[in-house]
């Protein structure tokens, strides 16, 4: 209810009367369209020069480029390429923060258009393409564009804004740390404290101009796995003389798919299991010692968060189990 309030006070505090904020609208819309043009031009640079987590240098540079002459207080290098961005209102009022994230993931571009990525980056030690194949080119765009538009009304509004430009939302490079928990803890949330905060993502299913929200979860957790099944090698032509930790991966897949169809109350919230990753092997004739498998697990819910990460690892160690071989699972905590 507190928050409530919070929002209510933000936008309603720009008026004393409806008429005035019709017009207030009307000048928020007009400002916006004006810069229609502007904002097209940052997100298809931010597309073409996308960066990994933990290394966006250029979006840094660019970003804090684009917002000097604002009459903004900038700060840079917030877990280690953050920007950070603050509007004092010309009247007294809450904190409200915007945040959009910067990263762009390790994806090659197949589209072409004469903004396309052909850019590449070292990503966990493997040089791969590099891409913004999930919108954060363009909600920096947007958030630049808040920025820009509600800088020049900031006699007009009651409070502060807070703008948060969030690197590694995706993740950092393995062994280190960084994205939104290292920018709470290096204090984003403070000096001023953030009242409340809007993280919105774009959807290329919702038409341009509409906004869709619902009560309750609406984006899912996403806990990275991982499970290490570990047999014992033979000859490709003997494998009783083995354990074969592939066909076993292969029957703990489809395992895991069975906790979702079978195990999980999904009127009550959905649930998603993915294995996105296996490496095993050095011959094709060869059955290897060990499996490695990593994944992710989404739910809406915590309670059947717990109760699926408790079912993947009894269901992984009980088939390794059925085979003479064992499966370790482990669940890493978040640090971005």
């Amino acid at each position: 209810m507190k928050k409530r309030i919070y929002i209510i006070a933000f936008f309603t505090s720009f008026a004393s009367s409806n008429a005035v904020g019709q017009d207030l609208t009307k000048t928020i819309r007009e400002k916006s369209e004006s810069i229609q043009g502007q904002l097209t031009n940052w997100r298809r640079y931010l597309h073409q020069h996308p960066e990994l987590g933990n290394h966006e240098f250029k979006t840094a540079a660019y970003i804090t480029d684009q917002l000097k002459g604002l009459g903004l207080e900038i700060k840079t290098g917030v877990a280690k390429t953050g920007v950070v961005a603050i509007l004092k209102g010309g009247k007294p009022g809450p904190v409200i923060a915007l945040r959009a994230d910067m990263d762009a993931l390790p994806v090659k571009e197949r589209v072409n258009i004469p903004f396309a990525s052909t850019d590449s980056a070292i990503y966990n030690g493997t040089k791969v393409p590099v891409m913004h194949a999930c919108g954060h080119d363009a909600h920096v765009a947007m958030l630049l564009g808040a920025a820009t538009v509600l800088s020049s009304m900031k006699k007009d509004i009651a409070g502060t804004v807070k703008f948060i430009f969030q690197p590694a939302e995706e993740g950092p490079p393995e062994g280190e740390e960084g994205g939104a928990g290292l920018m709470v803890k290096e204090g984003v949330m403070e000096n001023p404290k953030v009242d409340v905060i809007f993280g919105m993502h774009i959807e290329s299913w919702i038409p341009a101009g509409d906004i869709q929200y619902k009560t309750g979860a609406f984006m899912a957790s996403a806990d990275r796995f991982t499970i290490h099944v570990k047999g014992r090698s033979s000859h490709g032509s003997q494998p009783w003389l083995g354990v074969d930790p592939i066909s076993i991966s292969a029957q703990v897949i489809e395992g895991l798919q069975h906790i979702v169809s079978r195990q999980m109350d999904l009127t009550k919230a959905p649930v998603v299991i993915t294995v996105a990753k296996i490496t095993s092997g050095t011959r094709f004739n060869i059955i290897p010692e060990e499996a490695f498998m990593e994944g992710t697990l989404r739910t809406l819910d915590p309670k059947m968060q717990k109760d699926v990460q408790a079912r993947i690892k009894f269901t992984a160690s009980k088939i390794a189990e059925s085979s003479g071989a064992t499966a370790d699972v482990v669940f890493y905590e978040k640090r971005w």
